[in-house]
């Protein structure tokens, strides 16, 4: 079996105006030509120190864009945190775990019951943390409902595609068919019960739960769903499970509901 695991990428002047006086009473005319090239020499200081503040001002522009841009492209690719090869397939060995589209526009997060109803009967993308908690993301990444997935903006980051039923039928048999594959997917820890798997493949697959269509969240520890970007019909799309026993199924969820996604590459 061919399985092979690498590492990738996972800031004003200020100044015064300056006024100056000539004393006509006691003056001389060269004291007085002196002052006015004084002046002179001050007013261009001052022009020059405008140049100066125009040019800063310029520079923290560009700077504020160029931290933005590079924000949005450290996001789109930090999650890049490794590959597994599985027979002939390179699948990354985390779930996604990004809030922006691969354009830079950000998925609107969905924390009340009420956001996420909303953005699933009017068909708009929406991701959440298991139980609203960002501290499951480190291990199970986001949950995402399917018009996230199928947005036509691109939910995968740079460099990668998200992964179809056919890509998970490839994975499935490669591994033994759907009895055998369940077990070599799943992680070594962190499912209940002592029903952990092998990890023989290296998919790393965690029990990270799910959300159904009306908000509540649902078997962490026991379930890990992913989304296919392959659509059944209007109200499903087609889904991957992994559960208690050794095998991996497959069902037809909809499209409301809030699942795990995993990227491949192509």
């Amino acid at each position: 079996m061919n399985i092979t695991i690498t590492g990738v990428l996972i800031l004003l002047f200020s100044y015064g105006n300056i006024s100056g006086s000539i004393d006509h009473s006691g003056g001389s005319n060269s004291d007085m030509a002196r002052s006015k090239s004084n002046q002179t020499k001050t007013k261009s200081t001052q022009t020059d120190s405008k140049s100066v503040q125009t040019k800063t001002k310029s520079a923290q522009t560009k700077s504020k864009s160029t931290q933005k841009s590079s924000k949005s492209e450290s996001e789109n690719k930090a999650k890049d945190v490794g590959t597994v090869r599985i027979g002939t397939q390179i699948w990354a060995v985390a779930n996604l775990n990004v809030s922006t589209f691969r354009n830079g526009d950000s998925i609107p997060e969905a924390k009340t019951s009420k956001e996420w109803v909303a953005a699933g009967e009017s068909g708009k993308p929406a991701w959440c943390y298991f139980n609203n908690d960002p501290a499951t993301g480190l291990k199970y990444g986001r949950l995402y409902n399917w018009y996230a997935v199928n947005d036509p903006r691109g939910l995968a980051p740079v460099g990668w595609t998200l992964s179809g039923a056919n890509d998970w039928a490839m994975l499935i048999n490669y591994l033994g068919g759907q009895g055998a594959a369940g077990s070599k997917m799943k992680s070594t820890g962190g499912w209940g019960e002592g029903n952990n798997g092998t990890n023989e493949s290296g998919f790393i697959g965690f029990p990270g739960g799910y959300r159904v269509e009306n908000g509540s969240f649902l078997n962490i520890g026991s379930i890990g769903t992913w989304w296919s970007s392959t659509e059944n019909n209007t109200p499903t799309a087609i889904d991957h499970y992994l559960a208690q026993s050794s095998s991996v199924g497959r069902s037809n969820s909809p499209k409301q509901r809030g699942e795990s996604v995993r990227c491949i590459r192509k």
